[in-house]
């Protein structure tokens, strides 16, 4: 206790936004209660409107937790529809007081170790985003994925910033420091079709912020079609990156290249601003076909005469190069031409796809 009977605030609040979730809910607050870190723990979940069994659960875990020494805060509303999950994990924020915060999602579990792991690792990089290695459940639903997940280098969770995965770490991986959140925060709370993480994570990046992976799997990640990610237009998180990557990477450099003559790289070229076509000089590829055609005509263009772009091979290409094929997909030849070129990532090139 503290000086006037106020009990110390807890070193870390687990964030649970809950939405019809009693299929998993026993799994996830089993795994809460079963935590090795010897801290103080607080569990602050936001029931978003949920209108299965969820709540139930809930008050069953709150004795066996807060028995356990886990103190446990529950907010929410019965409104007839939910608020999204941006204004639930915000909500779960704003009622709970640790001074770090561990975000877990109703359909996901933790492993003993994560909540003391990844404190250690925000204790030392009180500006980073901390994630972790994630195990994937069904293990065969998101295999690419996943090993971008789990496999990216410390240097690349800056530099792949860009690509349609998403944040580098993981949503459901994150923790941080209350204080780094509040200087980034709070999450959009647009609701349903809004990518509050990835406008969070870009946000974040902005104000110098870092990222971190505990190189362990301390998550188990669940895949299914309800989840919360399917609702978010393809369309609009493209958006999203287009703007990023002219924001980050395009003012540092004067001319680029984009590698992938085809259905992608055109997309990109035609969703640059016209100030960031104009540095585009060439499409490269390895296709015949393409290289052939000799050039791309942009025929959409105000410009007259409309902008022509050279189509060549990849090795009589120049870089900068803005990469918009997909990794992992062509059993290795795309990585090989790319490592044949020795170039740097972040300095040389940047993947897009």
């Amino acid at each position: 206790m503290e000086a006037g009977g106020q009990p110390a605030a807890p070193h870390v609040s687990v964030i649970l936004p809950v939405h019809n979730a009693e299929a998993w809910l026993d799994e996830c607050l089993r795994s809460v209660l079963q935590q090795d870190f010897e801290g103080s723990m607080e569990l602050s979940v936001f029931n978003d409107a949920s209108k299965d069994k969820s709540m139930t659960i809930i008050e069953k875990w709150k004795v066996k937790l807060e028995d356990s020494g886990i103190l446990v805060v529950i907010g929410g509303h019965d409104s007839p529809s939910p608020r999204g999950v941006g204004y639930s994990k915000n909500q779960a924020i704003a009622q709970s007081s640790g001074s770090y915060l561990c975000f877990l999602d109703s359909d996901d579990a933790m492993m003993p170790q994560r909540v003391r792991l990844q404190h250690e690792a925000a204790v030392r990089h009180p500006t980073s985003i901390i994630g972790c290695q994630v195990r994937r459940e069904p293990p065969n639903s998101t295999e690419r994925y996943t090993r971008w997940i789990n496999q990216l280098a410390s240097d690349q969770l800056l530099t792949q910033v860009f690509t349609s995965h998403g944040p580098t770490v993981v949503m459901p991986t994150w923790f941080c420091s209350r204080e780094w959140f509040s200087h980034v925060g709070p999450f959009d709370e647009g609701g349903q079709g809004v990518p509050e993480d990835l406008l969070f994570f870009y946000s974040h990046l902005r104000k110098g912020g870092g990222v971190v992976r505990v190189d362990q799997s301390l998550l188990i990640y669940r895949y299914h079609p309800k989840a919360a990610t399917h609702s978010v237009l393809e369309t609009t998180i493209w958006t999203h990156r287009v703007r990023f990557l002219e924001e980050r990477a395009l003012p540092h450099w004067a001319a680029f290249t984009i590698w992938n003559a085809g259905r992608q790289g055109r997309r990109l070229y035609r969703s640059l601003t016209a100030e960031s076509r104009r540095k585009v000089v060439a499409f490269c590829d390895v296709d015949e076909n393409k290289i052939k055609k000799g050039f791309y005509s942009y025929e959409d263009s105000e410009e007259r005469p409309k902008p022509r772009v050279p189509i060549l091979h990849f090795r009589a290409a120049r870089p900068p190069f803005v990469i918009c094929v997909k990794l992992d997909l062509t059993g290795g030849a795309f990585e090989d031409n790319l490592r044949s070129l020795h170039l740097q990532e972040g300095r040389d090139f940047l993947h897009f796809s």
